[in-house]
């Protein structure tokens, strides 16, 4: 590899204004832009975007560094970065969606939906795909996980992994499984008679005010997107393996903005898009039919601690990203960067601690 593909970087303690939102208290304020630029230095993070919510409304957004080092171009609080596995949450709400409506059984097997799944030595419903607990199984090799393939429709992408035998009984253990939630955007598809990135658009994105959600499409123009880097050896930074995600749009193909996360939230707990008690269904820890834990509910992560947190991580070539939040305290954040394998947790928890009581 040329020495010239190698970066480090003396940028990140730079700060770069986005438009103002609603107002956050200006010490706070500078107390998250100094943890946010003493983390970008100790990782040799290129750039960040932040989204904060104080009693369920947006206070505070903004983009921190490069976003594309090759073209010097300054991050913001608009930056789009790939959201991962953040994915998986707004197709559980999809789904939850159409429970509501009677358009979709979360005890019926998948097949009632997409009948071009191969029945299995056990029955999978939606309720095991949406728990995690389905038998399905994650990635096999590096081949995967670096996908360039390109697909435009949900069901061809199931042929990477349908003929594969389940790793459990579905129902008895927990593996998180992107492919499950491939296979779970497939049935909410079905479910809705209408294409799952139309139907997430129409009743998740527009609903939520999440201007910039969409599927993170290798060809499309996707204004304010970010390049994505890795680190070397010696700590430098190289662009990121190529990958395609139409693959996984309903488990990890999307893109989108700290604000929209934080929108997406705001929403999720102000009864916008589901029902309060449908809400508090995907917030409650699922068990396997022996009864223990796991440590996720219908969509999202639940996160035990002095207060229950409820969020989402992804990680994907180029980035990493985080969905926080406190429901009953109406606070949530976002943190999201385009460099894979950081670790955005303390930060998120640096910043929560400034702004909480």
């Amino acid at each position: 590899m040329k020495s010239s593909a190698r970066v480090r970087l003396i940028l990140p303690l730079l700060l770069w204004p986005a438009p103002a939102q609603t107002p956050l208290d200006p010490g706070k304020v500078r107390d998250i832009e100094r943890a946010v630029s003493a983390e970008m230095a100790r990782q040799n993070i290129p750039a960040i975007s932040v989204a904060v919510a104080v009693g369920g409304k947006m206070r505070w957004a903004n983009g921190f560094g490069i976003a594309d080092l090759e073209n010097f171009v300054p991050a913001k609080a608009a930056t789009v970065y790939r959201l991962g596995s953040i994915s998986k949450p707004i197709t559980a709400v999809a789904v939850m969606q159409l429970v509501e409506k009677g358009k979709l059984d979360l005890n019926a097997r998948v097949q009632k939906y997409v009948p071009q799944f191969p029945a299995k030595q056990w029955p999978v419903t939606v309720r095991h795909l949406l728990a995690h607990q389905g038998g399905i199984r994650h990635y096999r090799d590096y081949s995967e996980i670096n996908h360039t393939l390109h697909y435009t429709d949900l069901l061809e992408p199931l042929k990477i992994f349908q003929n594969d035998p389940l790793q459990f009984e579905p129902g008895t253990a927990y593996l998180y499984s992107t492919y499950g939630y491939a296979l779970l955007g497939a049935v909410a598809e079905a479910a809705a008679g209408m294409k799952f990135t139309d139907y997430i658009r129409e009743r998740i994105f527009e609903p939520a005010g999440m201007r910039h959600t969409r599927p993170d499409d290798v060809f499309a123009i996707i204004p304010n997107r970010a390049r994505g880097y890795r680190k070397v050896p010696g700590g430098g930074l190289e662009n990121c393996a190529l990958t395609d995600t139409s693959n996984k749009i309903p488990g990890g193909g999307l893109c989108g903005t700290a604000e929209d996360l934080v929108e997406f939230a705001i929403h999720m707990n102000a009864g916008t898009l589901l029902k309060k008690e449908t809400v508090e269904q995907m917030y409650t820890r699922q068990k396997t039919r022996e009864g223990k834990p796991t440590p996720y509910g219908l969509g999202w992560q639940i996160i035990d601690g002095d207060r229950q947190w409820i969020g989402h991580g992804g990680a994907q070539q180029g980035v990493r990203t985080l969905l926080l939040m406190l429901p009953n305290e109406g606070f949530s954040v976002a943190v999201m960067c385009n460099l894979e394998l950081a670790n955005l947790e303390p930060l998120a928890g640096q910043i929560a601690k400034i702004v909480l009581p």
